[in-house]
């Protein structure tokens, strides 16, 4: 590898004098100072100096103006191909001097070089996406890139499995090995050519400070190998230090740094009134219904006692430091009050809002840092709605579930962090933690991650994210984390979601293709709505992964009908297999001779008659006959509790539900399980619905309401799995 400056010449001498961009020659040499093969060529000024200079080249020959006004050379008439020999090159070179946009733009010279052999057209490019840094992408060229739009992208540094993946990605990724005639391409020299781009040498990693955009189209990929034809450079604007490394985290020196923020030992309170019912007399109101144990300080410069508590006149003279500030009160006062707090608080919980997601706001919160930072907190906040942390007695949300549980999660939304907390509450979900962090000036999501990947207690990981300051930490966390399931609900995917998130929180949210190509290369999985948020994290929450054997092969069982059908489409749609049963699996079966109307295939359809055989009983052979001989990785049961009203006999579903904890213990590890309740609306089922949840999720099953639910959770599960099993 050359020496930095040596790389850096030509982007030195373009900044020199003013340029945003190199050349296509300063473009290609940098290129092949890489390793990436780049046709031979000369530059000339003009038609005349062409005769000496491309002696020892052999044409056929491309003739190309360079000029930084000129971007697309074909759309300006300003390349010419297939130029045999000196006097067509002059020829070609005053063809393209005489066409209109070229004779109004800046000229460099011209460019000469040798022809490529035919080939497979590929277009690499890169950006430097605003959260993430550099970002590849790779298409098959002309109408596929351009019209189609059939690409793939990843963050740099890029892998060679992230290469082998963005290549299989492609829809038109069959071409590449021949079609009708053409050769195959050279996939082994289209790999290394994008890890001479993309990889941790690569072009984007050692340069990518300096590049905003670079677009190699076409790179002909042929037999023997790859060689980029055109070259263009977007410089940045202005130096730009490279992408900052992420530092080895220690996990138990973070869980000690955290932990008094998730189990606190003493909270104070700023912002509750002595005369009126403010945020903060409710949260303090909701701590002691919650049973915090430990000490609670409300401060108040006159009040003696609020809410049935003694009053501090400030942080700095509370009976003992503070492990947790709440504080509520107008945005100008804060950084005096954290400043006056004398080091005695290690965390400020700004739920006041008038910082740096209002206009003029960016001030009062550097401020507010600066005054935490000199007094040893740290902040969180501001702007924020609070943190929910059962094991420390602490909630900001009414009638939360006290149980310790294993999700934690971080919202840059208080009121979303409120509905997954309560939806989730209703759904089985049991939260180790989420915190709301709003304007995170100070402690971020990536802190959050970092602690959470690092806590014990917590097993499964979820984020709702408008915008993440730093992209790279964020990315390279997830990379190297340790194995736990990261669930992600990305706000401001589409350029209206964009401009609400900058007035929601002073973000800007990123381009969704960089989230995409996150979740690609580490093990999260993006989902879109709250519902298939909860619905995942229920999944992971429930069901032990298996990396080694990830699930694809699933069984449906239960009075679907129609909705079996429907089902086994939804569960192909997420890449689930719902494949009939073989010859042995269907005579074992058949054997139980059920009642008339069970069919017995897969999807195994029973009707009411059959569900109530032996009062439910039955699923114990059903699924004992299913697990050893079609040795699924998973089996969804599903009940509509709505075709056993008015049936009389013998309610099966608790003996269904038995039946399901029964086989799971006699064949441990062997498949998932979920259940599906599905109702019709009505109170009554509502009501009975809530009680069979209720008895699933204390034995360890999750529930869902409907099927394609339940098929959209199992995906998240498979590639989990799948991510974990390439490991």
């Amino acid at each position: 590898m050359p020496a930095a400056a040596e790389l850096l010449d030509g982007i030195a001498a373009a900044r020199a004098v003013q340029r945003r961009s190199l050349n296509e020659a300063d473009g290609k040499r940098l290129l092949a100072r890489f390793g990436v093969p780049v046709p031979r060529f000369v530059t000339v000024p003009d038609a005349q100096a062409v005769a000496g200079a491309i002696n020892g080249l052999r044409g056929p020959f491309a003739v190309k103006v360079m000029s930084q006004d000129i971007l697309h050379k074909s759309d300006a008439g300003a390349l010419m191909l297939g130029a045999r020999d000196a006097h067509a090159v002059r020829d070609a070179i005053a063809a393209i001097g005489s066409r209109p946009q070229v004779r109004g733009a800046r000229v460099d010279g011209y460019l000469v070089e040798e022809m490529c052999a035919p080939g497979s057209e590929i277009a690499i490019g890169a950006v430097r996406d605003r959260q993430f840094g550099p970002m590849i992408m790779v298409g098959l060229g002309g109408v596929f890139v351009e019209v189609l739009h059939d690409v793939a992208f990843r963050l740099c540094p890029i892998t060679e499995r992230d290469a082998v993946a963005m290549l299989a990605e492609l829809r038109g990724a069959k071409l590449l090995d021949g079609y009708r005639g053409q050769k195959a391409a050279n996939r082994r020299a289209l790999i290394d050519l994008l890890l001479k781009i993309g990889g941790a040498d690569g072009v984007l990693m050692k340069l990518g400070g300096e590049i905003e955009e670079l677009d190699l189209n076409p790179v002909i990929v042929g037999e023997r190998g790859a060689t980029v034809v055109d070259a263009r450079f977007i410089l940045t604007e202005g130096e730009m230090k490279p992408p900052a490394t992420n530092p080895a985290a220690n996990g138990a020196a973070i869980v000690d740094r955290f932990m008094p923020l998730f189990a606190p030992r003493t909270v104070a309170v700023l912002g509750a009134s002595a005369t009126s019912t403010t945020i903060a007399n409710t949260f303090i109101r909701r701590m002691k219904e919650f049973g915090y144990a430990g000490g609670l300080y409300p401060i108040h410069p006159k009040a003696a006692q609020l809410e049935g508590l003694r009053c501090y006149p400030s942080l700095a003279e509370t009976p003992d430091p503070v492990d947790y500030a709440y504080i509520a009160i107008g945005a100008p006062a804060i950084p005096g009050v954290v400043r006056n707090a004398k080091g005695r608080v290690r965390f400020a919980h700004v739920i006041s809002s008038g910082f740096g997601e209002v206009a003029g706001g960016d001030d009062l919160q550097a401020q507010l840092v600066d005054a935490a930072r000199a007094g040893g907190c740290r902040v969180l906040g501001p702007n924020s709605l609070g943190l929910y942390s059962p094991r420390g007695q602490l909630t900001f949300p009414a009638n939360a579930p006290r149980e310790v549980g294993t999700v934690g999660v971080i919202s840059q939304s208080g009121g979303l962090g409120t509905d997954i907390i309560k939806r989730g509450q209703w759904r089985g979900l049991r939260f180790s933690g989420l915190v709301t962090v709003g304007n995170s000036a100070d402690i971020g999501p990536v802190d959050l991650l970092e602690f959470y990947f690092a806590d014990p207690q917590t097993k499964v990981i979820g984020l709702y994210l408008e915008d993440v300051k730093d992209g790279r930490r964020f990315f390279e966390t997830l990379r190297d984390a340790p194995r736990k399931p990261v669930v992600i609900l990305h706000g401001g995917r589409s350029s209206q979601g964009r401009i609400a998130a900058a007035s929601h929180t002073g973000a800007m949210a990123g381009d969704d293709r960089a989230w995409r190509a996150l979740s690609a290369q580490t093990a999260c999985v993006l989902v879109d709505t709250v519902d298939a948020f909860i619905d995942a994290l229920l999944a992971f929450q429930f069901l032990a992964l298996r990396p080694a054997q990830s699930t694809r092969r699933v069984v449906l069982f239960g009075n679907g009908g129609g909705t079996s059908v429907l089902a086994a489409d939804a569960f192909a749609e997420c890449g689930l297999d719902v494949q009939p049963f073989g010859r042995e699996t269907i005579e074992q079966l058949d054997a139980l001779n059920l009642p008339p109307g069970t069919s017995v295939a897969n999807p195994i359809d029973a009707p009411v008659a059959t569900l109530q055989e032996d009062e439910g009983r039955v699923a114990n052979r059903i699924f004992d006959i299913v697990y050893e001989s079609a040795l699924p990785d998973a089996l969804v049961m599903h009940i509509n509790l709505a075709a056993f009203v008015g049936r009389g006999g013998a309610d099966p579903v608790d003996n269904l539900i038995q039946a399901a904890v029964r086989v799971q213990k006699s064949h441990p590890g062997r498949a998932h399980f979920v259940i599906v309740l599905r109702v019709d609306g009505s109170p009554e089922l509502d009501e009975r619905r809530r009680h069979y949840r209720q008895l699933a999720l204390g034995v360890g099953i999750p529930v869902y309401d409907e099927l394609v639910e339940a098929a959209h959770a199992l995906r998240a599960v498979r590639l989990i799995e799948q991510r974990w099993g390439e490991e």
